[in-house]
């Protein structure tokens, strides 16, 4: 665990340490694109963030390849090196369609290459444990098939959620954290060794976004662009095609009996992570939901709107701040569920406990325009937005109050709305956010992903 731990904690700081100076290189660069309709921030941000997380993700597996127990790996598995040189190809093609804004179907076809080029090193899925049926080997073709579609499928589900400061990047910490813990129950409880390296790139994953997130909270300094989503969307596929395609269900020996019994008794274990898009479901409800939107209006799935799930939480008022942490909320409910589930699928107290915080999530969606205000003692502590309004004294002389300003009564009395901030006005760094649409410049035309 310690080396687990360490090698994180040096992808964590390297990633940290690098995104401002890659920040400073965007901007000299140019990959600073024009706002556009769908989007939420009021002035041009930085992108290329994907570069520090992808130099991150090198320093991980230097650092691991010189540790004790972690240097084991990279002898006996060649699943490292696939996944540095599947990584290597996608950051190239994310750096270029963050520069020059390259065709949707053009990025598409390099992650099938992306994902082709870590098959060929064997990183690819050998048998599926089916319910009743058994362990399934797959031929060469339908291993590889398999492990090109979930590799693309959970890219594009990444992608499409990076739409607010640090939802990609802290959604894909909290899934990556779920698989980190199964993986190492696997690998240490077990002594399963083939889970050793699901358990590794968790843990990388996890350093990659830990680091990015300072400078991509709201308001966000830098963003990181495909070239960051597609990369992280690839480690995260990485690691469950590593963990759930490679270890045979029956080696666990759970379960006394036939192997039909086995792996019927073992599904609860392995369905999170046979299909990462359990584990992240907010995204991957929110690609399908995007495809279905687009082609019923008839447009191009690849077609960019602002019908996203968080565009949507911001509509209906929610601050961008509480968007986030809603998303986040869905996303470690789903993800840490099944991961107890997984654990000990016959407690009645893990499915009421679900059941209990997804109310608790419901009610936090219909309570978009509740604002919980501090005691005055605490109004130090708390940013402004949760401080009491302070009212002018009823003895004030009106003369006291400037011409053409508001007085705090007026100002507390007045809608909630502000005017958005047009681009490029100072005081206003990386991305803010907005509510209705209304309140938008209306953009006819739309630009491909951030």
């Amino acid at each position: 665990m310690r080396e687990y731990l360490l090698t994180l904690c040096i992808t964590a700081a390297v990633t940290y340490l690098l995104t401002g100076p890659v920040r400073k290189f965007a901007i000299v660069a140019g990959a600073m694109p024009e706002i556009r309709a769908r989007d939420v921030h009021r002035e041009p941000t930085p992108r290329l963030g994907g570069i520090a997380m992808f130099f991150g993700l090198c320093a991980g597996l230097l650092v691991a390849d010189h540790l004790t127990n972690l240097s084991q790996l990279f002898e006996e598995s060649n699943e490292p090196r696939a996944l540095l040189s599947g990584a290597a190809l996608i950051w190239l093609i994310g750096v270029l369609d963050d520069k020059f804004e390259i065709d949707a179907l053009i990025k598409l076809g390099g992650q099938m290459i992306a994902a082709g080029v870590m098959v060929m090193q064997g990183l690819t899925i050998l048998w599926l444990p089916i319910p009743g049926v058994g362990s399934v080997a797959l031929t060469q073709w339908q291993g590889t098939l398999l492990t090109v579609a979930l590799v693309v499928i959970t890219i594009n589900a990444v992608n499409f959620v990076d739409g607010l400061d640090g939802l990609a990047a802290g959604m894909v910490c909290i899934a990556a954290a779920a698989f980190f813990l199964y993986a190492y129950r696997i690998w240490y409880s077990y002594g399963i060794e083939a889970a050793a390296p699901a358990t590794l790139f968790s843990a990388i994953l996890m350093g990659m976004c830990l680091g990015f997130l300072p400078h991509n909270m709201h308001p966000a300094r830098i963003f990181m662009g495909d070239s960051g989503s597609m990369l992280i969307g690839l480690v995260l596929a990485a690691g469950a095609i590593s963990v759930t395609g490679q270890v045979d269900p029956d080696a666990l020996n759970l379960y006394v009996g036939s192997e039909k019994e086995a792996v019927h008794q073992t599904v609860p274990v392995y369905i999170p992570l046979l299909l990462p898009l359990t584990i992240i479901a907010v995204p991957a409800a929110d690609l399908i939901l995007a495809i279905v939107r687009r082609t019923w209006r008839g447009q191009s799935p690849f077609a960019a709107d602002r019908g996203h799930l968080h565009h949507r939480l911001l509509e209906i008022g929610h601050s961008h701040s509480r968007a986030v942490l809603i998303m986040y909320f869905w996303s470690a409910l789903i993800a840490f569920g099944a991961l107890a589930y997984s654990v000990n699928s016959a407690s009645m107290w893990i499915v009421l406990s679900v059941v209990f915080l997804s109310a608790i999530g419901l009610v936090l969606l219909l309570l978009p325009r509740f604002t919980p205000r501090t005691p005055r003692w605490m109004e130090a502590f708390v940013p402004p937005r949760y401080r009491r309004a302070r009212r002018t004294p009823a003895h004030a002389p009106e003369a006291s109050t400037p011409a053409g300003a508001q007085s705090p009564d007026a100002l507390e009395d007045a809608p909630a709305h502000r005017a958005p901030v047009a681009a490029g006005v100072s005081g206003v760094n990386g991305a803010t956010a907005v509510g209705h649409r209304a309140r938008l410049a209306d953009r006819r035309k739309a630009g491909s992903s951030r």
